[in-house]
């Protein structure tokens, strides 16, 4: 058997010893030497390449700091104030303050050129004026379940510039199929520290203002106080879910309150809504008679869900041996507050959450289609000479998101007309009332003759010429 192997070899090295023998071999050995030296020499230009892009990125960043913006250490937490609400514990509110320490002393502050990548994708869909707005804006979110928790961490997502967390309660390991951003190791401690300690990892450069407290209307002034953009509501319990909405009505604080999330499956009814015209909630029910008590009727913008409620699901009871050892109402977290828990499915309180974190836009494409119904009635003819983000411009910046009518508050269902009917759609002729008054100013002084100097009176005249005053001055500047 090895004879022929043998001979294979021999023919193989008598054939080498021949001139076109070696010409073979001395071909194949300079191909391979070859091709060595070009995938040698990619991969040492590769590594080059690399080594020049680590310190190009390096050398950028120590400019950064040499200009004072120094790089934020992500893994260390910021922090903030130290709550002062009884029966928290002293360890709890360290944590909370820690965990929110912003703006003090050895504070870093984060480099623009990483928030501006960070919120790049903010960026291109809203534009470099609106994120402006959006990176001004102070916001305060009470109550921080799945539903408040979800709706902080998409603003502080956002990029706004200041963030305040007001909640009493802890995680617990029910909470942990809906909470956005508790862990299994945070259970037992504030809702307020869990977040804080997030936004810490995902936005440092948001001013976080935590506040492990109960929300009582006592001390509404003091939790609401910095005059913030938005109010959002995500309190659970009717009593100070009622005493937060009417404080924020009679204090024209613009709010955007969270009903009921719980036992519910649909998404596809969640609908945003007056609290006054809301139906098929029992929790908007409860809060909507409330708050007429309170004399707030409407004006309360929502989010809600117009599933039915179904008869099986319903206050989870107690078990048998929580009776058997007395005493159930010390299972109260407070003593208004109900003992059994309601059954949640997780994607839902987020959904509500998202909702509450942004509703803008549907606000510009309902006044701009609001005002394309008037024209329609006024000419004949529903085409505008503005758009929707026009509409937004006029509506937030030009009239402060306020309605020219007294007391000149934030409306829950804003809607823009004009205010001559001699001067139709013009820039500078475009107001803001409430829905309401907008029926009354349509019926007297738009179909009808009376002029709105007239109807409205000297103050509110002077108001709408002093807004399109301004509105001229500025023109230039947008055009």
């Amino acid at each position: 058997m090895a004879a022929p192997s043998t001979s294979l070899t021999s023919r193989l090295a008598d054939s080498l010893r021949t001139p076109n023998g070696k010409l073979a071999a001395v071909a194949i050995a300079s191909t391979v030497f070859t091709a060595g030296s070009i995938l040698a020499a990619q991969t040492l230009r590769r590594k080059t390449r690399r080594r020049r892009l680590k310190s190009a990125i390096q050398e950028t960043l120590e400019e950064e700091t040499d200009d004072e913006d120094e790089l934020v250490d992500f893994t260390r937490p910021v922090g903030g104030r130290r709550s002062s609400m009884a029966g928290v514990s002293q360890r709890a509110a360290r944590q909370a303050t820690d965990a929110t320490r912003v703006g003090g002393k050895g504070r870093k502050k984060t480099s623009e050129v990483i928030i501006r990548e960070a919120l790049a994708r903010n960026y291109v869909f809203l534009g470099e004026d609106k994120m402006d707005q959006v990176r001004n804006k102070f916001v305060v979110v009470v109550g921080l379940g799945g539903v408040g928790s979800a709706a902080a961490v998409m603003l502080v997502r956002s990029g706004i510039r200041k963030i305040r967390i007001i909640d009493f309660d802890q995680v617990s390991l029910s909470s942990l199929n809906r909470h956005s951003t508790a862990t299994l190791a945070q259970v037992g401690t504030p809702k307020v520290t869990s977040c804080a300690e997030y936004f810490a990892q995902i936005a440092p450069w948001v001013e976080v203002d935590a506040r492990i407290e109960l929300f009582e209307k006592d001390r509404a002034a003091e939790l609401l106080e910095g005059n913030p953009d938005y109010v959002i509501d995500c309190i659970d319990n009717i009593d100070s879910k009622v005493d937060l909405l009417a404080y924020c009505s009679k204090n024209n604080l613009r709010v955007f309150s969270s009903l009921g999330a719980a036992a519910k499956s649909d998404p596809s009814r969640i609908q945003i809504a007056d609290i006054s015209t809301t139906f098929e909630d029992p929790l908007a029910k409860s809060v909507r008679r409330r708050l007429r008590l309170e004399g707030v009727a409407s004006g309360v913008p929502v989010v809600y869900s117009t599933e039915k409620p179904r008869p099986d699901l319903g206050l989870l009871p107690l078990p048998e041996e929580e009776f058997q050892r007395g005493k159930v109402d010390e299972l109260h977290a407070m003593s208004t507050f109900r003992v059994r828990i309601l059954p949640v499915l997780g994607p839902l309180p987020a959904m509500f959450g998202n909702v509450a974190a942004a509703t803008r836009p549907k606000l510009n494409a309902t006044l701009h289609r609001q005002l394309s119904a008037v024209q329609q009635k006024l000419t004949g003819d529903n085409r505008l000479p503005i758009t929707e983000d026009d509409c937004g411009y006029i509506f937030e910046e030009l009239h402060r998101a306020k309605s020219v009518a007294p007391p000149h508050a934030f409306p829950s269902r804003p809607t823009l007309l004009p205010w001559k009917k001699s001067r139709g759609l013009a820039w500078d002729n475009l107001v803001v009332f409430d829905r309401e008054e907008g029926y009354r100013h349509e019926e007297h002084c738009l179909l009808g003759d009376e002029e709105p100097e007239e109807y409205w009176g000297a103050e509110v005249a002077e108001l709408v010429d002093r807004r399109m005053a301004e509105e001229r001055r500025l023109r230039h500047y947008r055009m």
